[in-house]
């Protein structure tokens, strides 16, 4: 078997923030690994707030609180285990430039949608259009829920054609 540099490995990173919608991202990433990638890079930001209220632990760890929801997000997404091939870790940052600089080396990046919608949403933006307009790889946003029937992931609908 031929060793492959790490900077050729075909990497779909996936944003995960512990939302519904990142447990379908992750999903969905998993049935694209054929076509777009080898490795599917999870990753969950965080970042302490600037300004702590006084109603703000001090003890609070933010780096634990997001594995703890990354973990939750890849146990939900696949209950029996996730693909050969999955990574994850969290990143101290905000997630948009996180995911920027996840993807320099990605052929693809998938987020979820939790859709803030109407002004709101104009207004605050989102973690998926800025990744979307600041990538050089193609991004998937996924807009669905997780996959799930009485527990059990269900596989999403195959990428090949019907003969």
């Amino acid at each position: 078997m031929t060793h492959v540099p790490a900077s050729q490995v075909r990497t779909i990173v996936v944003g995960v923030d512990g939302s519904a919608s990142s447990v379908a991202a992750l999903q969905l990433a998993a049935s694209l690994m054929p076509l777009a990638g080898e490795v599917i890079h999870a990753v969950a930001a965080w970042q302490q707030p600037f300004v702590l209220s006084p109603y703000t632990p001090m003890e609070w760890n933010y780096e634990e609180v997001s594995q703890r929801a990354l973990d939750q997000a890849l146990t939900d997404a696949f209950p029996d285990g996730g693909p050969a091939g999955l990574e994850s870790r969290t990143v101290q940052g905000a997630p948009a430039p996180v995911l920027i600089e996840e993807s320099k080396h990605a052929s693809m990046v998938v987020v979820g949608s939790r859709g803030l919608g109407g002004f709101a949403g104009l207004l605050l933006g989102s973690v998926s259009s800025a990744v979307a307009e600041r990538v050089s790889c193609p991004v998937l946003v996924s807009h669905g829920a997780p996959q799930i029937v009485e527990g059990q992931s269900v596989a999403l609908p195959s990428t090949e054609a019907s003969a």
